[in-house]
């Protein structure tokens, strides 16, 4: 890929020179500012650093009350978000990240924290992919390149009823943004049991020019047996009751193939630069009762292109006698992932508490 001043690197030209001016945020330097971080004097580790005094980690660290929002990042200009790491403790589903991109009103990212970076279920799963990784102990990393042109308003609600803690560091570039880049959109879904023979709906609605980059699917098996027999199906520029893009089956999707299954019996995690399977959750037999997957699917070396429109479906389709295909009523939640050009069509309403908490 070809560097713009610092805002698209990658091993090929990493060596290149740019002027584009690197900047962090974290809570030793709220606003990001040149030669701003550590200057606290108040924060989370303040008592900790009671003999050492100023500049030795007195603000590490943000507490978020419950039922309010923190502004994780308000930066002005032009220039992109490259990487970034965060630790979130309590009910990863409560804490809601959105990213707003040159002063719009709704946001372009609207996601639960772990289910952003591939951990729907409340409990950690390490991701080892180009994207996303999620490292010991619950290491959130995201690098997915975010660019914007006027400014970056990103925030975390806490929409619990318990005080949350959140370490985080956001790096990012100030640098000319060119006219052909997009603006990353990440939307989150639930639904929970999917109505018997409906289709569950990754994304709808999308309009306007762009490519889709990626899919996260937290799938809870409510029946016995396999649960992966459904297709997936990429709806594009007009099309109506036939998809232009159709899948064989979802482990296909996620590019594996016989149920995951490696050995015989035996679901198999994987983590790998585009595909994984990182979590699996079994039952034990008393409170933990249903089998549940975490799986993700980035289309970085093949991205799916539309000019106007985009909708994406996935079947949830298991067997039942007679070799029959059985539509199963489970519990599905999903990341999309893609870019597009501003303005975006508005996203639904995100679910309520009850319906977004992983029970």
């Amino acid at each position: 890929m070809a560097s713009f001043d610092g805002l698209h690197m990658s091993l090929g030209n990493l060596s290149r020179l740019s002027h584009a001016q690197t900047r962090s945020i974290s809570p030793e330097n709220f606003s990001g500012e040149k030669g701003r971080g550590g200057m606290a004097t108040e924060g989370t580790g303040a008592n900790c650093a009671r003999d050492l005094g100023r500049g030795w980690k007195v603000s590490p660290s943000v507490r978020v009350p419950p039922h309010s929002t923190l502004t994780l990042a308000q930066i002005e200009g032009s220039g992109a978000i490259q990487q970034m790491w965060m630790t979130v403790t309590g009910h990863w589903r409560f804490s809601i990240l959105r990213i707003y991109w040159d002063g719009e009103e709704t946001p372009s990212v609207e996601v639960p924290v772990g289910d952003f970076f591939a951990n729907g279920w409340c409990k950690a799963a390490l991701v080892n992919s180009l994207a996303v990784a999620v490292n010991p102990g619950s290491g959130f990393n995201s690098y997915w390149e975010m660019p914007f042109r006027k400014s970056c308003h990103m925030t975390l609600e806490n929409i619990g009823d318990e005080q949350i803690t959140i370490y985080y560091q956001i790096n990012y570039t100030l640098t000319k943004v060119p006219d052909d880049v997009a603006y990353l959109h990440a939307q989150f879904r639930r639904i929970n049991p999917l109505p018997y023979k409906e289709v569950y709906t990754i994304v709808d609605g999308i309009r306007g020019w762009g490519h889709y980059v990626g899919t996260y699917l937290a799938w809870g098996v409510n029946n016995n047996g396999w649960w992966g027999e459904g297709e997936i199906k990429f709806y594009m520029d007009g099309d109506t009751d036939f998809a232009t893009i159709v899948g064989t089956g979802t482990e296909d999707y996620f590019c594996g193939s016989y149920d995951f299954e490696y050995p015989k019996g035996v679901y198999r995690e994987f983590s790998g630069a585009y595909t994984g399977l990182p979590q699996v959750i079994q039952p034990d037999g008393l409170y933990v009762s249903q089998m549940r997957f975490g799986m993700y699917r980035w289309h970085i070396m093949d991205p799916v292109r539309f000019e106007s429109d985009l909708r994406v479906t996935i079947q949830a389709l298991g067997w039942r006698s007679g070799g029959r295909y059985l539509p199963l009523q489970d519990d599905i939640a999903s990341v999309a992932y893609w870019y597009q050009r501003e303005p975006h069509a508005p996203f639904p309403a995100l679910p309520g508490k009850d319906e977004l908490e992983v029970i």
